[in-house]
């Protein structure tokens, strides 16, 4: 009894360091970067089709594939698009700094608290690796083994809450970075679709964004193409 209390104790213990750093990290974000967020509705009927596929497709054998993986390589598609989304405020110089990779956080949520591990370099990887380096990052983070370093040097994030049958947030931007978009539920919706209107998978994404490094034209335009990409993927494009 008294071992079970003690190792319970040590989890509790580790736990709340997690969960008091991230407590310090989103009060410093929340009350310094001036966030803005918007909203969009999305039919992903096609993006769920095309998940189906991926999974009997030999290149993703041993990786587990959901809709998050279509979602992370529409926003890096659309980060090469607008790559003035992928900065970071220097408030010692009191400027924008642009980052050349993509280094892509992935929030999750773990007995220790919620992390964001980072997948380096993510713009360069094919589909394939993607979801490879995806599913380790989930897999490693569950189980409490993700080192300090991987959790440094984010550039944007994605959180999805949408694992909780939850609809929609307004996430709170990762310190030091100027995006992140926040995944919700799938919903069967109806949906107009080819002049008529019929049942479709719908999601809603929510992207919130530093507004001293990014207006409303840009946070939309970022917005509205990773809409398109998830409406319409197309499968040449996605497994390069």
């Amino acid at each position: 009894m008294a071992g079970g209390l003690q190792a319970l104790t040590g989890l509790d213990q580790e736990g709340n360091g997690v969960r008091k750093v991230t407590a310090a990290a989103m009060t410093a974000s929340a009350f310094t970067a001036p966030h803005v967020t918007e909203f969009v509705t999305v039919d992903v009927t096609r993006s769920l089709n095309l998940v189906d596929k991926l999974k009997v497709h030999p290149a993703f054998e041993g990786s587990k594939l959901t809709v998050l993986l279509l979602v992370a390589r529409a926003l890096l598609a659309a980060l090469r698009e607008h790559p003035a989304i992928n900065a970071s405020w220097d408030e010692a110089a009191q400027e924008i700094v642009l980052h050349h990779d993509v280094n892509l956080g992935i929030a999750a949520a773990t007995p220790r608290g919620l992390i964001v591990p980072n997948v380096n370099d993510a713009g360069a990887l094919t589909l394939p690796q993607l979801a490879e380096a995806l599913t380790g990052l989930v897999n490693t983070a569950r189980a409490g083994k993700t080192p300090p370093p991987a959790m440094a040097h984010g550039t944007v994030t994605i959180t999805n809450i949408g694992v909780f049958g939850v609809d929609t947030a307004t996430p709170i931007l990762n310190p030091g970075e100027a995006a992140i978009l926040c995944i919700g539920a799938v919903r069967r919706t109806p949906w107009e679709h080819k002049g008529a209107v019929a049942l479709r998978s719908t999601m809603q994404l929510a992207l919130s964004f530093d507004h001293r490094l990014v207006d409303g034209d840009l946070g939309s335009r970022v917005l509205a193409r990773v809409a398109r990409i998830l409406e319409d993927p197309r499968w040449e494009l996605l497994l390069t």
